[in-house]
């Protein structure tokens, strides 16, 4: 299986530099990760699927999106574990229906839950440690942990 997901991790990740390129791939289950351009998603396709975790950037140049990209790609596999699919959206001139909710001035970091509530918004790149921990304490990350324990006993 990770052969795998990093065959998968290694096609997706080109879409980074691009940032709008139109990536087509099925619905992500909850242990798959994506990377995905923002421009024709519907977040409605993740509700209690995934938790999307958005990166909007004026630029794909901005010092502060190349940041929160390094971060990510440091270590995905904390992502995987808590069914994470990473958005980007770089271009404000043609804005996606993502940008136009989310109102994001300049960089903005946004983490859903699975019901597409906003759990928070940052205007600084955060480490996966930061993100991972604020998903884990979720009451339904919580449960979703204990419903893995029981099922491997």
């Amino acid at each position: 299986m990770k052969p795998f997901l990093a065959i998968v991790f290694a096609a997706l990740f080109p879409v980074l530099a691009t940032a709008q390129q139109a990536v087509e791939i099925p619905t992500p289950m909850p242990e798959e990760a994506a990377v995905l351009a923002a421009k024709g998603l519907d977040l409605n396709d993740f509700l209690w699927l995934s938790r999307p975790l958005i990166i909007f950037a004026d630029s794909p140049n901005d010092p502060r999106f190349k940041k929160q990209i390094e971060l990510i790609e440091a270590d995905l596999q904390p992502f995987l574990d808590r069914d994470v699919v990473i958005i980007t959206d770089t271009d404000p001139k043609n804005p996606s229906a993502l940008r136009t909710r989310l109102r994001p001035r300049g960089f903005m970091l946004v983490l859903l839950t699975k019901d597409g509530s906003i759990l928070w918004r940052k205007p600084a790149p955060w480490t996966e440690r930061e993100i991972s921990r604020s998903i884990d304490k979720l009451p339904a990350r919580q449960q979703e942990v204990r419903d893995r324990r029981a099922a491997a006993q």
